[in-house]
This record gives C-alpha cells, sequence and structure tokens, in this order.
C-alpha cells in the first residue's frame, strides 16, 4: 500500500501515514536509508520493528522533496538533522505515522484497536478519568484514546519521569470516528499548560496528534 495519508492541516502542519505492506527488502529500497542507519537497523531482532523503522524513512521520503535525514535526542525525541521542521513520529506493526510543523512544537501517537487496553485505566488515568469511562462496547476504544492523548502531551513535551495519571489530565469525551480533545499538563510546582489536539479512528487504529 506505502502511503496512505498525506495531508496539510488548518494549522500548516503536515500529517502523513504510511500502511506497512510491503517487504523488508522493498521498504529498504524505498526507504534509501543511510547505510550507518542500516547497520544500525539490521542488529534489530524482529523484523516487524525493522520494517518500521524502514517504513518511516519511505514516509519521509514522501513527505519532503529533499532528501532528510533523522537524529534522536538523548531522550530518544526525533529531530532532523538538515532541515529545521520540528517532527514527531509513531509506529504500530501495520502503520507509521509523522506529523511536521515548521516552528509550531509537535506529538502523535498510532495504537491499534484490536489491543487490550484495559491495563491504561489503572496505570495511567486519575480517578476523575475513570469515572468517565463508558461501560460499554467503546471503552477499549476510549481507553485507547486516553493513552495516545496522554503519548502526545508527553512527546510535544519530552519530560523525564513524567506520570501520566497525576500530570496530564484529559477533559471528557465521548468516542467517535473523529473529533477534538482537551488535556492539560500539570509540572511538578502545579503550573498548568492546556493542550488542544485531534484524533482519527481508521482500519481499527486510532491516531491522536497536537500542534504547539
Amino acid at each position: 500500500m506505502g502511503l496512505y495519508l498525506k495531508k496539510k492541516l488548518e494549522n500548516e502542519a503536515r500529517i502523513g501515514i504510511w500502511q506497512i505492506t510491503e517487504t523488508e527488502d522493498e521498504l529498504i529500497a524505498l526507504s534509501s536509508t543511510p547505510s550507518d542507519e542500516m547497520e544500525e537497523i539490521s542488529f534489530i531482532k524482529s523484523e516487524s520493528m525493522r520494517k518500521q523503522r524502514l517504513a518511516v524513512r519511505a514516509l519521509l521520503n514522501a513527505m519532503f522533496d529533499e532528501k532528510v535525514y533523522l537524529g534522536h535526542h538523548d531522550n530518544g525525541k526525533p529531530y532532523i538533522e538538515n532541515d529545521s521542521t520540528n517532527i514527531s513520529i509513531t509506529h504500530t506493526d501495520k502503520y507509521v505515522a509523522v506529523i511536521l510543523h515548521e516552528s509550531e512544537d509537535v506529538g502523535i501517537d498510532i495504537e491499534s484497536l484490536d489491543r487490550d487496553f484495559s491495563a491504561v485505566e489503572k496505570k495511567a488515568l486519575s480517578e476523575d478519568e475513570i469515572e468517565d469511562l463508558e461501560d460499554d462496547d467503546k471503552r477499549n476504544e476510549q481507553l485507547a484514546i486516553y493513552w495516545c492523548t496522554k503519548e502526545a502531551v508527553f512527546k510535544r513535551l519530552s519530560v523525564y519521569n513524567l506520570d501520566f495519571a497525576e500530570q496530564i489530565e484529559v477533559e471528557r469525551f465521548h468516542p467517535r470516528g473523529e473529533g477534538e480533545l482537551e488535556a492539560t499538563f500539570i509540572d511538578k510546582d502545579g503550573d498548568e499548560e492546556q493542550f488542544e489536539l485531534e484524533y482519527i479512528t481508521f482500519d481499527r487504529h486510532v491516531l491522536v496528534w497536537l500542534v504547539g
């Protein structure tokens, strides 16, 4: 399948999604990954993880007119070595996605709805958020959206030792095919920062992102 979605948002951010249907050799050809990084990827034991890394490079080739090179800060946050565009990356076995913006910080996260997210309730949700959960067939999807939202905020902030339950509070929402979300980050001193996020669901996956 390759490039699944390439879209420019109203806030000037760009989102790209790649569906991984290729063989590893096909992704190597599509990604034009530098030799030093290919050596690093070759040491990854999981074929699925290798393909995800290669699919990110292939997606970046589709998102940029010029060849870009990907690096990572010490905290794991990705950056583009030869371009000032801000980037956030996420992946599952089936899809990889990136969000880009010329000047604003960004965060993105994707998860498969075929996963069981019941553990999220205990490890990542506040008491208020748990009370907001719905007792129906949408519960797992709701938990997935909670998790993706908190992950996207975490990636945007790049803060060490972040407590998802205590420091990121997501306003009540009802799962739909797409929508907007509001979240608040509370730092160690009690100062708050508000974030507006968006999400979509497709092909048994949920994708959440934020800009700014």
